[in-house]
């Protein structure tokens, strides 16, 4: 059986949009360092975590039994609430970080530095109870609950640890499958009350703060800053920019069945410089709802008067889309993410997309500078009714030379794979190189469900394609 399906030589014309704007350089690409500096200037926080428990005489103190513990509780106290302020800057959108990471990998992030803030949140209440009752000569739990009544802070500390608990728990992804993104969305926000409510009792109780103005004055600046990150680029920014452009809703397209395009038009969006592939959280003014933002990503080139993105009806957010009139008004963050031209090291480009991962590919596809041949689209779909956008990919295929494959059927029964069952008796890397058999010379650009991206990344690394030219998008939650 065939494994692909070629698309046809004279394709239909597209509709007609302007020349995309050019990008701005500096936005395209990053330099390397950059990544290093955050990342240095990450662990140079954990030190001077460590450092101002030293100082605090956190070692001197670890005599005997119930001192050590009450110096471990102390120590992992501070080293959670730091990763804690981490992990807010992680997802406060700033720029720099942003650029460096992609939000792709910086929810990743998020989430692992979450679950280890958490637990060491755990650590510290239970050695910190156990160590001042092991001193007192008290029960654990009594102990506990006359910190909670009787220390400054500490009523807030417990209804924040609370809401902290509230949100790790509604983030283990069996629960997390349980709920509706706009759900999981509203309650995580929760995490910032949280914060906000945890940190006085460390400075009103801890050794650390007390005996030092200056260890105190750099703690509050540290978490100062964090909340000035979150109020500038989370809220101050989106807000500015949705006023300045003026983002309204100009014409809803129905593609497929439970597929639709949005084409929003504002003022002045080249100053927004966003690049083909990437994504801005879309609020659509229509009522109740507005509220809780939507990752979605352009499915065409920026032209520096109109945005477009095309969704698939996926949850009430989606779902409302197709609903939306001209005339409606539009707020937004970003743009985010590093699935972008600016990110290409070779001529060579292999663009895969899989369902409605094929909006951000058909943008890059219209967006990457190319010569013939050297930019191939891999489109994986159940049907070929399932194919959205199938003629303005035509279109920019014909006028630039690229070639366009259509991967077709249903998935291969238990097996991790990127592959329909048509071509069940190939590997998935036999398959990839069937398609290119240049793919180790090509970056690679991937979007669609995670396991699909998953084996479709598993598939290039085994033709030859090194880790850092395989680049991806990633929206689940």
């Amino acid at each position: 059986m065939s494994l692909l399906t070629d698309a046809p030589a004279s394709a239909p014309a597209a509709t007609p949009r302007s020349a995309p704007a050019a990008p701005r350089p500096s936005r395209a690409r990053v330099p390397g360092w950059w990544r290093d500096a955050v990342g240095v200037a990450t662990w140079a926080s954990m030190l001077v975590v460590v450092a101002l428990w030293v100082a605090g005489g956190g070692v001197q103190a670890m005599t005997g039994w119930a001192g050590a513990v009450t110096g471990l509780g102390r120590l992992t106290g501070l080293v959670s609430a730091n990763l804690l302020l981490i992990q807010v800057l992680l997802m406060a959108r700033i720029p720099v970080v942003e650029r460096v990471y992609g939000q792709d990998e910086l929810a990743r992030r998020h989430r692992l530095v979450g679950f280890w803030s958490f637990w060491l949140m755990v650590a510290h209440i239970v050695a910190i109870s156990v160590g001042y009752a092991a001193s007192a000569g008290a029960n654990p739990f009594v102990q506990f609950w006359e910190m909670v009544v009787d220390f400054p802070g500490m009523l807030l500390a417990l209804a924040g640890t609370v809401l902290l608990i509230l949100v790790v728990a509604t983030s283990i992804r069996r629960a997390r499958r349980r709920l509706r993104y706009e759900s999981w969305h509203l309650l995580h926000l929760y995490a910032y009350l949280g914060v906000g409510l945890a940190l006085p009792h460390q400075l009103w109780t801890g050794q650390e703060f007390l005996s030092s103005p200056l260890a105190a004055g750099y703690w509050w600046t540290l978490w100062a800053a964090a909340a000035g990150a979150i109020l500038i680029w989370r809220i101050g920014l989106p807000v500015y920019r949705s006023l300045v452009h003026d983002l309204r809703v100009e014409q809803v397209v129905r593609e497929t069945p439970d597929v639709v395009s949005v084409t929003m038009r504002g003022r002045r969006l080249d100053r927004l410089a966003p690049l083909a592939g990437q994504f801005f959280a879309w609020r659509f003014l229509t009522g109740p709802g507005w509220m809780r933002s939507h990752p979605y990503s352009l499915s065409a080139a920026p032209d520096g008067a109109t945005l477009r993105i095309t969704v698939k009806d996926l949850g009430d957010g989606s779902h409302a889309l197709a609903q939306v009139t001209p005339g409606t008004r539009v707020l937004i963050e970003g743009p985010y993410g590093r699935l972008h031209p600016g990110v290409r090291t070779r001529r060579q480009v292999v663009l895969m997309a899989s369902g409605i991962g094929i909006s951000p590919i058909r943008a890059l596809l219209e967006g990457l500078p190319q010569q013939p041949g050297e930019v191939t689209v891999i489109y994986r779909a159940r049907t070929e009714a399932d194919l959205a956008l199938r003629d303005e990919i035509e279109a920019i295929a014909g006028a630039s030379g690229a070639r366009v494959f259509y991967v077709l059927g249903r998935r291969i029964p238990g097996r991790d794979t990127w592959l329909p069952e048509t071509a069940a008796g190939l590997s998935d890397a036999e398959a990839l190189r069937q398609l290119v058999t240049d793919v180790a010379e090509s970056d690679v650009y991937l979007c669609g469900a995670t396991e699909w991206m998953d084996a479709a990344a598993a598939a290039a690394r085994e033709c030859g394609v090194p880790a850092e030219r395989i680049h991806s998008e990633r929206f689940s939650w």
